[in-house]
């Protein structure tokens, strides 16, 4: 922090609590060394400071600056009598004589200080007590010429300072009771403030209790009871401030940011108790400079298109309104949010041609009535849905700068708030279903049963009342010197098409498809071989895709690609690739297998894979238990085929000869199987009739019998009747 001449700084006593304020009157050229003196001290004099002993104060909070001067006033030089002017022109002939600079920091050393106030008291012919007094005065005070004027003038500073014996004020009734009381000195404004800091500010109390707490704390006098317990003996009122002055007092100092931001909230104070001092007009240059987007729950209800006796609730209302003009450039009615699905169809209707939009609600206007389908060049929105990662791609590609509220302070875009409460008053009235201000009361009529409107008639009465509003003379509107000049009337038509002819140059117009594209939010996704991959699963193409290979691709290098992709999340039939240069994109559409998810919302194909999961999860037990089943049945099997098998190699064949056979072996096993596994219809007519009927096969000659094929016949033999020749 770097000090400055004049600066104000408060100390902390231990308690935490303000105490003395010194003022910095000298500072050294390599910024070590201050020279302060006490601002109210009667007999304060200059004591020099180290820099960082200070700097470490303020930053423990032992200390902090002071913008507010207390001994600060502005005296005009017309109200100033000759004898004040005299007497101050005289201390200040003495005091530039004495504190010049090329006195510094000599001056502010006590025997220095001495011998130069010893020289001027003998040139100028006066006591060294009153050049110390003028002196103190001019460094107290804010070095400066009226710092030096006589104390008793009225109002004058530090005029409580002077020991007055006598009581000031109208007297007291009773004063024989009750005493006449005290003066209000500089002690008990100290005590005053320390009380309305503690208990009024810090705690939240009443005058009254904290002038009663200030009077338990500060005076009263403590006395030991018995067994060690203690009491507080409050002075008497003759011995004390009385409420009057603590009041006057604090009606005095009054500091209405203070108390509203200390006692209620620092957001109260900026939304309905500040200055009101500016005009959000003046934030934009023409139309297109700032777009002021918000939502709102209208106040009526309505019914279902497809079953009137269903009451479907309210329907959320998103406005855009040009600050400039006050023209609404974009609108979006639905059951959607506030969200960004909201903001986004709000923020698509502003680039729509306005003439097609209203022929979707039955609405016949000609260009020049409704000439907005631009996009601006900033948009301030409070924090919401504008304010997170879903508006990046907006921000990125289309270049539009956002500029968000803090929390609870709608006061700052108040151009869009109050086109909702027009707009509330042009219709909440007559509209059937609408909220009154008894609704929910004891007793009261409920209004949800008169809903009569559905969403699209509802929405036909909002493009009215705009149409009604852009054409509609503005009181409140403050023009500049230019819109008087051209003699152009407050109507934000016709501001809208003034500012279009003189200041053009933030508007900026896109087609309605790229508009949608990156509003839409993204998300990535991966080129594998079965397809373009995202959202946990879902495989989308295109033509692209196909035409360039992609998948085969991805296959043979054996990685995937990294891409972005928008999305619609109430429709995941399609997804989108955006281009590059961000003006046009590549279609895709879901994957003919991946039925299961055509039509489906995000949130729906979410629940789904969800669901999945979890009974996965559920099933894994039982999965692994089947799977362990079966390895001890195999293991059963395996068993048995062990037992039979070494019964039978017990008989003494060799090696050599088990495995010379396997071509034989395999002849004989599949001849067997074919006759078991073949086909045999009706069965009941066939019982019996060929029953022990063996398989013929022929030999390849007549006159010279195939070896093998006596073999295989005599190994049928043996399996049918069971004996070994």
């Amino acid at each position: 922090m770097l000090m400055t001449v004049n600066l104000l700084i408060q100390f902390m006593n231990e308690d935490g609590l303000p105490d003395h304020i010194e003022r910095v009157l000298w500072i050294d050229e390599r910024h070590q060394q201050v020279a302060t003196i006490e601002i109210l001290g009667r007999t304060s004099l200059p004591k020099i400071r180290r820099v960082d002993d200070l700097l470490t104060l303020l930053s423990l909070g032992q200390a902090c600056i002071l913008s507010d001067d207390p001994l600060k006033k502005v005296i005009a030089e017309s109200s100033l009598t000759e004898k004040e002017r005299v007497i101050r022109d005289r201390a200040w002939e003495i005091v530039q004589m004495v504190a010049r600079v090329e006195n510094q920091p000599t001056i502010f050393y006590p025997k220095q200080r001495a011998k130069l106030l010893k020289g001027a008291a003998q040139h100028f012919q006066v006591s060294q007590k009153t050049l110390l007094k003028y002196l103190r005065r001019y460094w107290q005070r804010g070095q400066h010429k009226n710092a030096l004027l006589p104390d008793y003038k009225a109002g004058a500073m530090n005029r409580s300072s002077n020991l007055i014996a006598r009581k000031r004020g109208r007297p007291r009734k009773f004063a024989e009771i009750v005493g006449q009381g005290i003066n209000v000195d500089e002690e008990t404004k100290r005590i005053f403030r320390v009380a309305l800091n503690r208990f009024y500010y810090g705690q939240g109390l009443s005058l009254v209790q904290s002038y009663e707490l200030m009077r338990r704390e500060y005076y009263s006098l403590r006395e030991q009871g018995e067994e060690g317990r203690g009491q507080q003996l409050l002075k008497s009122s003759a011995e004390t401030p009385t409420l009057g002055q603590f009041k006057y007092y604090f009606y005095k100092e009054r500091d209405w940011k203070r108390e509203i931001s200390a006692r209620q909230s620092k957001k109260n104070y900026l939304q309905s108790h500040r200055p009101l001092v500016g005009d959000g007009t003046s934030q934009a240059f023409g139309p297109g400079s700032i777009f002021q987007i918000d939502a709102t729950i209208a106040d009526v209800y309505l019914v279902s298109r497809y079953n009137r006796n269903w009451v479907i609730g309210r329907p959320v209302v998103y406005g855009i309104v040009d600050t400039f003009s006050r023209m609404v450039c974009g609108l979006y009615v639905g059951l959607e949010g506030p969200s960004w699905i909201g903001a986004m169809m709000a923020l698509a209707n502003t680039v729509q041609n306005k003439v097609d939009f209203c022929k979707e609600y039955g609405i016949d206007i000609e260009e020049e009535d409704f000439p907005v389908h631009h996009l601006p060049e900033a948009l301030l929105a409070d924090q919401g849905e504008i304010s997170s990662r879903l508006a990046e791609p907006m921000i990125k590609n289309l270049n539009i700068k956002v500029m968000t509220t803090p929390s609870y302070r709608p006061e700052l875009k108040s151009i869009v708030e109050r086109f909702f409460k027009t707009l509330n008053g042009y219709v909440k009235p007559i509209l059937p279903g609408g909220i009154q201000p008894d609704f929910r009361e004891r007793g009261s009529h409920d209004y949800r049963l008169d809903a009569t409107l559905d969403l699209y008639q509802f929405t036909q009465i909002m493009v009215r009342a705009i149409l009604h509003h852009n054409s509609t003379w503005m009181n409140s509107y403050q023009r500049d010197q230019l819109m008087i000049e051209d003699q152009v009337e407050p109507i934000p038509l016709k501001l809208w098409n003034w500012g279009i002819k003189n200041r053009a140059g933030k508007l900026r117009s896109i087609p309605e498809d790229l508009m949608r594209l990156h509003l839409m939010p993204t998300t990535t996704a991966s080129i594998t071989a079965r397809g373009i991959r995202c959202f946990n699963g879902m495989l989308y193409s295109s033509e692209k895709a196909l035409q360039e290979r992609w998948f085969e691709k991805a296959r043979n290098d054996g990685r995937s690609v990294k891409i972005t992709v928008s999305y619609d999340p109430r429709n995941l039939n399609y997804i989108y690739i955006p281009q590059e240069d961000g003006k046009g994109f590549n279609k895709c559409f879901l994957l003919d297998y991946q039925a299961r998810y055509r039509d489906k919302t995000i949130e729906e194909i979410e629940h789904l894979l969800e669901q999945e999961k979890f009974e996965q999860k559920a099933n894994e037990d039982k999965v692994l238990q089947n799977k362990a089943n079966l390895l001890s049945e195999i293991d059963d099997i395996i068993r048995d085929a062990g037992r039979m098998t070494k019964q039978e190699q017990g008989k003494g064949e060799s090696k050599r000869k088990r495995v010379k056979d396997i071509r034989i072996n395999r002849h004989v096993e599949k001849a067997l199987n074919r006759q078991n596994d073949a086909f045999e219809l009706d069965k009941r007519q066939s019982v019996g009739t060929n029953e022990g009927q063996v398989v013929q096969l022929n030999p390849t000659s007549d006159d010279e019998p195939n070896p093998e094929l006596a073999l295989l016949k005599r190994k049928q033999r043996e399996k049918r009747d069971g004996t070994d020749e």
